[in-house]
């Protein structure tokens, strides 16, 4: 029986990530677990995780879980969620700067209080709701999902990778950012697929499934 980790590093709304996944992952086995040991030897890695980039990276220093969250990401089919995503860069500009475990080069970049709509309207920050996902590129995570689906939301900071051949997926929110990664063995998204019903459980399944290559 494979098995599925979902890293707890007291940063995610782990239950909720969890249950998700065992309702759509069968016959797998699902764990939360903040143990080194536990990453290492499962299949897959989902790596949830909401707050504040600063609060994420010393929860993880103090569990000593750094290094094996990279090695999985380097390693074993990869599903980064919201905060879970914005860490795999280098930095965030958060708390006047945050070293991020530096998996892809950029910038995690805070959205600007001055930000409009199309009618001029304010629009509020925290990013919190359902919006629009336009795919990028054709990958096996969106099998099933149809172009412009609608996913959960809550974020007041977005991903600004170097590499922007690694963005998989954009939406609109007074700019256009990106709310979706893909290289090699990783899949990352801004959104919370936990919470986004139909296609968010979709995503989730289509994980379960995935061994990793596009």
């Amino acid at each position: 029986m494979s098995q599925i980790a979902v890293v707890d590093y007291g940063m995610g709304n782990l239950r909720s990530v969890a249950k998700a996944v065992e309702h759509v992952a069968d016959g797998q086995n699902i764990i939360v677990t903040s143990s080194a040991e536990d990453i290492q030897n499962a299949d897959k890695i989902v790596f949830p995780g909401q707050g504040a980039a600063r609060d994420c990276m010393q929860e993880l220093a103090d569990r000593n879980l750094n290094q094996a969250v990279l090695q999985a990401a380097k390693e074993k089919p990869f599903l980064g969620i919201c905060m879970g995503m914005q860490v795999l860069l280098a930095h965030s500009e958060e708390n006047n700067g945050v070293d991020c475990l530096g998996l892809y080069d950029g910038e995690v970049r805070k959205f600007s209080d001055s930000m409009k709509d199309s009618h001029g309207d304010k629009l509020k920050i925290p990013h919190m709701g359902w919006n629009q996902v336009q795919h990028s590129t054709e990958h096996t995570m969106w099998q099933n999902i149809k172009q412009g689906s609608r996913f959960y939301f809550v974020h007041s900071y977005y991903m600004d990778p170097q590499d922007q051949s690694i963005v998989t997926a954009t939406t609109e929110y007074g700019i256009e950012f990106v709310s979706g990664i893909a290289k090699d063995n990783v899949f990352a998204v801004q959104f919370h697929p936990e919470k986004s019903a139909a296609d968010g459980l979709q995503l989730l399944k289509n994980f379960s499934q995935w061994n990793g290559q596009q």
